[in-house]
């Protein structure tokens, strides 16, 4: 009997544990380990930041699902991997250190004979001064508890409206090299028209801070869209909306630190500036979870295993080259480790080679770079490609993955959403193939397929939007034929 332990229930990861088990049956172990309890469909974590969504809505317990389907879970955090096994142990055996939840400093080991890294981020709001809603003074709509929270600061803000007190709403990202810019984005807008919908939006000014070079780059380096009205730039194309929404845009920015009604940045010419502000929304950056590893002797091999952003190294070309010397062959196909062949790294977990967008600093040398995103249906993706491959190296004897997935290949479609409701609800649906830029396949369409990097704008895309939350979660809870939606 084989063992799989995956790391982490979030997308990746409990979409790896879901198809893992269809494949693999009774005859063989799947193991997730994660300290949370529930299962999140993120992208909706907005409304709930806007008060217009439950958070119970966005939410449900793992145990249930996984006792249905047979999977072994362990509410617990991984804190170190030993991927040589351990010297006292004449088994050999290769084993994860967790510590379980609720039994703090007690620490237990359960061993693996196929590893999935897919712990998601450590949100790094450490990383800025003042940055979160704990210990900070800024909302973040990371967690179902933080949208919440943002939801609550929103109602205050409108209240102080209503009153006749003019407030200024900054919503963006808080640090030089976040990701994740999206969210941001469709926070902001969110929140625009609940302000207009509350009859307050004159008395409001809504900034949007980011690091993006320009509007639409979301770190993925922008788009060039196939539009009814002909090609146009994301750029152009977000830079309508927001004046259409009278939302100002600070682009070119890296927080530095927060302090109670004042942002601090610098932009990438140098120039530093204080924003006021009486309601902040502010996305952190992303690190890896912090897991060690250690060698066979008791060696700490955790740079082996892991780059220095604490995220897994993968089958990616990591050399260090010039921006304009990035390729799509750079990225991973497999998210198979290099040096063990039975640990894989997927969503936010792996480690990717370079940046998507192009990085700036600042004269002082002060990163102002977008992070690659890899949440949503690449995540997705991956988690389902990883699965299939160990299935087979487990059930045929398959020595190397026999499924790829590499992001210079998968498109993927994004539903923002710029304001709920099922009658003045607006979303932009944008989708693009490949996510990492080919520009040899797509050498004069700025590295993708003119005929599949699409924007819209409208109600219609709120409809598709509001499906996919319930579609996905249906999925997620492993309903009835819940493998034939697509990832």
């Amino acid at each position: 009997m084989a063992r799989v332990v995956i790391l982490g229930a979030g997308v990746s990861g409990h979409t790896a544990a879901l198809y893992l088990k269809k494949k693999l049956g009774r005859a063989h172990e799947v193991v997730v380990v994660s300290p949370n309890s529930q299962w999140n469909w993120i992208p909706s974590n907005i409304w709930v930041g806007v008060g217009k969504m439950s958070a119970q809505k966005v939410v449900f317990p793992l145990a249930p699902i996984y006792r249905r389907k047979g999977i072994d879970f362990r509410q617990a955090r991984a804190v170190g991997i030993l991927p040589e096994g351990d010297a006292d142990d004449s088994r050999g055996a290769v084993d994860v250190i967790y510590t379980a939840a609720g039994h703090a400093g007690e620490s237990e080991r359960i061993r693996y004979d196929y590893l999935v890294n897919a712990t998601g981020p450590k949100l790094n709001f450490a990383a800025t001064p003042g940055l979160g809603p704990e210990g900070g003074f800024t909302a973040s709509v990371c967690t179902p508890g933080h949208a919440v929270d943002a939801a609550q600061r929103l109602a205050g803000v409108i209240t102080a409206l209503r009153a006749g007190t003019p407030q200024t709403l900054v919503i963006g990202v808080g640090h030089g090299t976040c990701t994740c810019e999206g969210a941001a984005f469709e926070y902001a807008f969110n929140v625009e028209h609940e302000l207009k919908a509350a009859g307050v939006r004159d008395l409001a000014e809504v900034i949007y801070l980011t690091n993006e070079h320009e509007l639409g780059d979301f770190g993925v380096g922008g788009m060039t869209f196939s539009t009814r009205g002909g090609r146009v730039t994301s750029e152009d194309w977000m830079a309508s909306l927001f004046r259409e929404r009278r939302i100002r845009a600070i682009t070119q920015a890296a927080v530095t630190s927060i302090e109670r009604g004042v942002i601090n940045y610098t932009q990438i010419d140098g120039s530093t500036h204080a924003q006021p502000y009486d309601f902040a929304m502010l996305l952190p950056p992303f690190g890896g979870v912090g897991l060690s590893a250690t060698g066979r002797g008791g060696e700490d091999i955790t740079s082996t295993l892991f780059a220095p952003s604490g995220f897994l190294r993968v089958d990616a070309d990591y050399t260090v080259r010039p921006y304009e010397e990035w390729t799509a062959a750079d990225w991973p196909r497999t998210y198979q480790n290099p040096t063990y062949g039975n640990i894989f790294g997927v969503g936010i977990a792996f480690a990717p080679p370079h940046q998507i967008s192009r990085p700036y600093t600042t004269p002082d040398g002060l990163a102002v770079a977008a992070a690659p995103p890899r949440t949503g249906m690449p995540s997705g993706a991956m988690g389902k490609v990883v699965a299939l491959t160990i299935a087979d190296m487990i059930l045929t004897g398959a020595e190397t993955p026999t499924h790829s997935g590499s992001m210079a290949e998968m498109g993927a479609a994004c539903i923002a959403s710029t304001g709920t409701g099922m009658l003045a609800g607006t979303a932009a649906a944008m989708a693009m193939s490949p996510i990492v830029p080919d520009y040899s396949r797509f050498p004069t369409t700025d590295g993708r397929d003119p005929v599949d990097t699409t924007g819209d704008l409208g109600l219609a895309a709120h409809w598709v939007k509001r499906m996919l939350h319930t579609a996905f979660i249906y999925k997620a809870k492993a309903l009835p034929f819940w493998y034939l939606i697509p990832e």
